[in-house]
């Protein structure tokens, strides 16, 4: 099994990129997912109702605290999370488990995951790439979200593309607007050749 964590701050869109993968995905392989919440499991609720995995192939787990801290310092009730889908279902293939709201700095354990994607989204600035946070900077794939609303916060995406390759040098990123699954296929390709190195075509 192997896991991907998705970190990102609040409304770029972890949850809705989880639902859309794991939606093209739907038939190729056996998929589950982890949502981390401060006092609710509202994002596992959304996943189940929008998404294409059962309900019992989803767990919203309640951090209690710093959601930083259930993917970093002390992942053990994500752990035991992930224990419990593998027991549930043994021909699992893939584990998405999405963080909470994050700052930028914000990033998973390597202990934790094999691999992360790290999603911001348009609306919270051009400058967000320039301002190089660890999470941009380290996930195995980068995402900024959302292009279709630059004209409207006056954002230029090419000053954000050329930010993210100076930062990133020549580690993944994708442009994506995942409500009309623009980009998508990028990410699905990174998925396909990186994580699983394979052509799911």
């Amino acid at each position: 099994m192997i896991r991907i964590g998705i970190g990102g701050p609040v409304g770029a869109g972890k949850t809705q990129l989880i639902e859309r993968i794991t939606r093209a995905l739907d038939g190729k392989l056996s998929m589950a997912a982890i949502t981390n919440d401060i006092y609710t499991i509202e994002d596992a609720k959304i996943l189940a109702k929008n998404g294409i995995l059962p309900v019992e192939r989803i767990v919203g787990i309640e951090t209690g605290g710093c959601p930083h801290t259930a993917i970093r310092e002390d992942t053990s009730m994500n752990e035991a999370a992930a224990r419990e889908l593998q027991e549930k279902f043994p021909d699992l293939e893939l584990l998405f488990i999405e963080s909470g709201g994050d700052n930028l700095s914000a990033t998973f354990s390597p202990e934790l995951v094999d691999f992360s994607i790290y999603i911001i989204d348009v609306a919270q600035g051009e400058k967000i790439p320039r301002k190089a946070g660890q999470g941009m900077i380290k996930s195995d794939l980068f995402i900024i979200n959302k292009v279709d609303l630059a004209p409207y916060v006056g954002a230029d995406l090419d000053v954000m593309v050329k930010d993210t390759l100076e930062f990133r040098g020549e580690r993944p990123f994708a442009m994506t607007n995942l409500r009309t699954d623009d980009g998508l296929d990028q990410v699905l390709q990174w998925i396909s050749h990186d994580v699983l190195m394979l052509d799911l075509k």
